[in-house]
């Protein structure tokens, strides 16, 4: 893939798998995830900041995100690079929801985690691209 198609294809709606490395000699935690991304800007994901992953990320100060789709043609775009962890807004946990569930059902799940947990946005920059794809 060329790096526009890289992009178009990472900024489509795909479940992430987040893989950082977990430290301790372990091999890397991989998480699937909700995540979003704009063509030239940050990969950008939203969680609570008590998780494993949120450790693992302090910790590497980087992470991998692999999108792929499993119909034929088999395609895939792997970004790495570092990441800053800042608190999160409602906003950007409702954009996120939102791609994925839509608008009623996004509004929804955001409404449930309101009253009951701190969010956190994690942001890559992507440095390093892999890809297989037309």
């Amino acid at each position: 893939m060329s790096q526009s198609q890289r992009e178009q294809f990472l900024a489509e709606l795909h479940v992430g798998v987040l893989a950082v490395a977990a430290g301790d000699g372990a091999g890397p935690l991989t998480i699937p995830i909700w995540y979003s991304y704009e063509p030239g800007g940050v990969v950008s994901l939203t969680t609570t900041p008590a998780t494993r992953k949120v450790r693992a990320i302090e910790a590497a100060g980087r992470f991998s995100l692999c999108a792929q789709d499993e119909q034929p043609p088999y395609q895939y775009v792997t970004v790495e690079g570092p990441a800053v962890i800042e608190s999160a807004t409602r906003a950007e946990r409702l954009a996120i929801a939102q791609r994925y569930l839509g608008p009623e059902q996004g509004e929804a799940f955001v409404g449930e985690q309101d009253a009951v947990t701190d969010s956190v946005v994690i942001r890559m920059t992507p440095e390093h691209w892999l890809s297989r794809g037309l």
